[in-house]
């Protein structure tokens, strides 16, 4: 991953800084950061800074796509969007009076999707008792739905941050980690623990239904009806032939219509529990005070069950794979190699590979296809796709500049490749790769927010915080000698897998999918 490789450097800088320089006297960012963890496994990792009186918190679970089920995907980015509907106190009206409607709604969404997919997979034929049958669960589910929205405070987790004066709430989903951020008044972190520690116990997954129907129609957008988004989702499946990796975050369309509230809900408690998350809390804080809060607050909340083990592996790729996308927009490639996961000493190499190849308008790449030759519009690389818990790939992504084609972009490509095995990377340009690396991290972990983010990240990913510490001296040990041996080793044709986004002649329509979860 290219932040773990020299996130260290940066996060001295940060806390060394003259805009940090009441903490002058601390040598180094394991004597900053305060590690607490309850006994219900949930790891708190702080640091006191008191410039403003606000504090940045973000929450990471060791939980993604790569930890769904079969049949069903999609359903860990489902979750995040569901975790925003509330509590048994927050969002609802009437929680007492709403709990029967939820119950009922889930009992009578899953037949109606039963049913529905007797036609759609099965080709069952239609009879006028089945279409009375559906005719009725879409009344009664219509009808659920009326009186269920009726209890519903919309965005109310939102609205209360937001009145006292919370920024930046997000969440994402990734294929390894979930995670929810926020900014907002120091004083006011008795109101998030009160919020959050809800949150992570007692959510609530009202409009199910209609938050399903948002996910399919995300989908569609940024995947069926997107160029880029079509491209990415057929190079990583046929990259990845048996792990999880292989799977888009958002999920399969077929997968997406078919999860339950009693699946997310399954999902939710399997995986979400405090021992898999990891609070990074970076502001005007002191921790002798916000330790005894947290463990008022999520220390209460039960350890979930140990997380079942990753046991696929991808196998060793013999042959180049090559796919096209057909759709009517520019063309556009994509070539990965499959390189070994977070904590390989060769993983801090392709950090060092990546910012040869891309970084910056000086970079091989760019010069070579974007300024000299006038090949590509574009061209860039990702050490870490879509993953690091596990082996992932080292990808390069370009587009044509007409009239030229993506085979003289790719020819130009591997000419680069070929050359990093042949001559040796001089001191010089080595050294100005790892300056502009730590240049570009000193600014993203300027801000508290930054901090928090990079804290959680990895201690989620490597299970340890402090490996933000140790890949730094990795980097600093990668020689001409490691990126040539790297190169040689990962970057060849059997290795490799190739998608190229071929323009149409003329616009293809595409199936439209239904805009709500169920299909009355």
């Amino acid at each position: 991953m290219r932040l773990s490789g020299l996130a260290v450097f940066s996060l001295y800088v940060v806390i060394l800084s003259p805009l940090h320089s009441a903490y002058a006297s601390s040598s180094s960012l394991a004597e900053r950061v305060v590690e607490h963890r309850l006994a219900n496994g949930l790891t708190v990792l702080m640091v006191e800074r008191h410039q403003t009186p606000i504090v940045s918190i973000n929450i990471t679970f060791a939980v993604g796509g790569v930890d769904e089920p079969v049949g069903q995907t999609g359903i860990a980015h489902l979750y995040e969007h569901m975790a925003f509907k509330g509590t048994r106190t927050i969002g609802t009206r009437n929680y007492e009076e709403e709990q029967p409607l939820l119950d009922e709604l889930a009992l009578v969404g899953s037949e109606l999707d039963q049913r529905l997919r007797e036609f759609d997979v099965n080709g069952a034929s239609e009879t006028d008792e089945t279409r009375a049958t559906i005719e009725s669960l879409q009344e009664r589910f219509t009808d659920l739905q009326a009186k269920a929205s009726e209890y519903v405070v919309g965005n109310e987790m939102a609205l209360l941050y937001q009145r006292h004066g919370g920024v930046g709430l997000n969440a994402s989903t990734g294929k390894d980690v979930t995670r929810y951020m926020i900014s907002f008044p120091s004083n006011r972190l008795p109101l998030w623990a009160a919020i959050e520690s809800d949150r992570m116990a007692h959510p609530v997954l009202r409009e199910f239904y209609k938050e399903r129907g948002v996910v399919m129609e995300e989908r569609r957008l940024r995947n069926d009806d997107s160029p880029s988004g079509l491209l990415f989702e057929t190079f990583t499946s046929a990259a990845f032939r048996a792990h999880g990796y292989g799977i888009p975050t958002i999920g399969w369309g077929s997968d997406i219509l078919s999860l339950t509230p009693a699946d997310t809900e399954a999902f939710f408690k399997a995986h979400y529990g405090p021992n898999r998350a990891t609070i990074a809390m970076v502001g005007d804080i002191n921790p002798r005070e916000v330790i005894p809060l947290i463990e008022e607050t999520f220390g209460k909340i039960p350890a979930a069950p140990p997380p079942p083990p990753l046991v696929t592996v991808e196998p060793e790729q013999r042959g180049e794979r090559r796919v096209e996308v057909e759709f009517d927009a520019e063309p556009a490639i994509v070539i990965g190699y499959h390189k070994p996961t977070i904590r390989h000493p060769d993983d801090d190499v392709f950090d060092v590979i990546d910012a040869l190849l891309s970084e910056g308008l000086t970079s091989r790449l760019h010069q070579k296809l974007v300024r000299d030759k006038r090949l590509a519009a574009s061209v860039g690389s990702d050490s870490s796709h879509p993953g690091a818990r596990a082996p992932n790939l080292f990808v390069v992504t370009a587009t044509p500049l007409a009239p030229h084609t993506t085979a003289e972009v790719e020819a130009a490509i591997y000419e680069e490749i070929e050359r990093l095995k042949r001559e040796p990377v001089s001191p010089k340009e080595l050294e100005k790769v790892l300056n502009n690396l730590d240049a570009d991290l000193v600014r993203g972990l300027r801000s508290n927010s930054g901090l928090a983010s990079q804290l959680a990240l990895y201690q989620a990913l490597a299970g340890d915080w402090q490996y933000v510490l140790t890949s730094r001296d990795h980097i600093a040990k990668v020689t001409a000698a490691d990126v040539q041996r790297v190169a040689t080793q990962y970057l060849t044709k059997s290795n490799r897998t190739v998608a190229v986004l071929v323009k149409k002649g003329s616009a293809k329509a595409v199936a439209g999918t239904p805009t709500l979860g169920v299909r009355p």
